[in-house]
């Protein structure tokens, strides 16, 4: 296990809007150890697969519980999929190959609900357009590293 987490939010028509990758070798957001960039664009490739095959699996799973956080939906080899459902249907989806770190995904998603809330009151704020401001971008990073792979 290399303690690789994805992480994206993809709107009700399922388009991503943000994506980040935090990797606990590294502890640090964005990075891939020591692959080359095509494997790591490779790599990055594949998290967008998992995360946008197991969207089906999340709108089943969704109608079945009250709870917004969905603990592990999908898995594809060694990968897991965490999501959470927002009341806007929004959906945030977390692909790991850590197993035992259900709590810090759970507080990771609500944190980052918190945030997404405060951002989309922005008058400009498009829930549709992909989310670009550096301030959102900087906030996940640190609630990753906070709960993801500290």
């Amino acid at each position: 296990m290399s303690g690789t987490y994805y992480f994206v939010i993809v709107s009700p028509n399922d388009t991503p809007t943000f994506e980040v990758e935090f990797n606990k070798e590294q502890g640090k957001a964005g990075s891939s150890g020591d692959r080359s960039d095509t494997k790591k664009e490779e790599y990055s490739h594949l998290h967008q697969f998992i995360a946008h095959a197991s969207l089906d699996m999340l709108a089943d799973s969704m109608w079945t519980t009250p709870n917004m956080y969905l603990k592990s939906i999908d898995k594809f080899n060694e990968w897991s999929v965490s999501a959470f459902v927002t009341a806007s249907g929004m959906r945030f989806i977390v692909l790991h190959d850590v197993k035992s770190n259900d709590e810090g995904i759970k507080n990771f998603f609500q944190e980052v609900h918190e945030l997404y809330i405060k951002a989309s009151m922005n008058t400009f704020f498009d829930r549709m357009e992909q989310i670009k401001m550096p301030s959102f971008s900087r906030k996940v990073q640190y609630l990753g590293k906070k709960h993801l792979v500290s």
